[in-house]
């Protein structure tokens, strides 16, 4: 039995000496295991740019603001509009607009199409562009001619009252008509600025150059 006990206390020594290396081993058995199993972490994605694509649709609609003092301000009328999210802008086919100047002046615009922007402050027209700004009398009790604007692009802005285009336009204000290549008008100040190939037809009593035209 004495040899028996010898035997196994020294492979018990023996064992003892490698059980470190042993421990060891079997840690990093367990760790890579564990590194092997565990949850991957979410790879940062790149941040997706926001696509040109409607995210809603009217059919035969009417869109209308409001001045703060509760009075209307403008309505826009179309057969289909789309509304894209990526720049707030409303697309309209057969696009009618009317608007109500704080001093009562009232405008009026129709296109095939026309591109508004969120509050509807801001219209482009394409194809069959017209404006025409009715005749009415200033607050200093001065009569305005009608004014009509026609062309195949024309930038219509509501709240500043200007009309533009960098497309050729026909003006026609009274009895009066102008075409030019681009136009710049201010009903504010009352000055059209036509430029490119400017001409003009004025009657005999209202002689007015087309350049800086006033209303």
């Amino acid at each position: 039995m004495t040899g028996f006990w010898r035997v196994l206390r020294d492979g018990f020594d023996r064992v003892s000496i490698y059980l470190p290396i042993i421990l060891t081993a079997a840690l990093a058995l367990g760790t890579y295991w564990l590194v092997r199993n565990a949850p991957k972490l979410l790879e940062p994605t790149a941040k997706e740019e926001p696509r040109h694509e409607p995210d809603y649709f009217m059919r035969n609609f009417v869109v209308k603001n409001f001045l703060p003092s509760g009075d209307l301000r403008s309505e826009l009328f179309g057969t289909e509009g789309r509304h894209y999210p990526d720049n707030d802008t409303v697309e309209v086919d057969k696009v009618r607009v009317r608007s109500v100047s704080p001093e009562g002046l009232v405008t009026r615009a129709t296109a095939d199409r026309g591109l508004s922007n969120g509050d509807g402050t801001e219209i482009q027209l394409f194809g069959n562009a017209v404006v025409i700004r009715e005749a009415a009398t200033a607050p200093n009790g001065t009569p305005l001619p009608r004014l009509e604007f026609r062309g195949e692009f024309l930038h219509a802005f509501l709240d500043t009252e200007r009309v533009k285009s960098n497309k050729p336009v026909t003006l026609i204000r009274g009895n009066n008509q102008f075409t030019a290549d681009n136009l710049d008008y201010d009903n504010l100040s009352g000055v059209a600025n036509l430029q490119g190939r400017v001409r003009g037809q004025l009657n005999p009593s209202s002689a007015v150059p087309p350049q800086g035209t006033r209303r």
